[in-house]
């Protein structure tokens, strides 16, 4: 269970907006690319999130170039997951890989400044400040295992493989 804080965004949030690529001179120095998350579509962001708050948006979430940075920035500045009706392929893909829960679902009812409290096995988002329960589409095991270990090079540390359950 997870809870925190909800920054509200539109649709259509792209790689650059979450980290502009004016500062791709600092990714080899993170802890300062990360002061820089979501700078062009909310300025104030990073001096308002706080460790586990979410991001929560409209469709098509992380659009455009498949920088694995912008994952890498939301998680550094504090955000436990995103929350967005879409996302783009490559974000999800490197977000999960990363340890970055994302989470799709119906947003349209969770206002900025929202008290969520997620449950990520069980695939519900209680909004706290609204008394209302929403859900999303269960994560499969794998991934949370690997969302549970901090990320796929976390994962594949422990385990040296993936353990797949067989499918018939």
């Amino acid at each position: 269970m997870i809870t925190g804080c909800a920054f509200k965004f539109g649709s259509g949030i792209s790689t650059d907006q979450i980290i502009p690529g004016r500062f791709a001179y600092l990714r080899s120095n993170l802890p300062e690319l990360a002061k820089h998350a979501m700078e062009d579509a909310d300025p104030t962001f990073v001096s308002r999130v706080k460790e586990g708050d979410f991001i929560v948006a409209g469709s098509n979430f992380g659009l455009g170039s498949s920088r694995e940075h912008a994952p890498l920035v939301i998680k550094m500045a504090g955000v436990r997951a995103v929350l967005a009706k879409s996302v783009a392929r490559i974000f999800f893909r490197n977000a999960i890989n990363l340890g970055l829960p994302v989470l799709l679902c119906d947003t349209d009812s969770i206002n900025e400044g929202d008290q969520l409290e997620i449950d990520l096995q069980e695939g519900t988002i209680r909004d706290i400040t609204n008394d209302r329960r929403l859900t999303f589409a269960k994560i499969p095991g794998i991934m949370l295992q690997i969302l549970n270990e901090g990320g796929l090079l976390p994962y594949l540390s422990k385990y040296g493989d993936f353990r797949l359950p067989s499918v018939r």
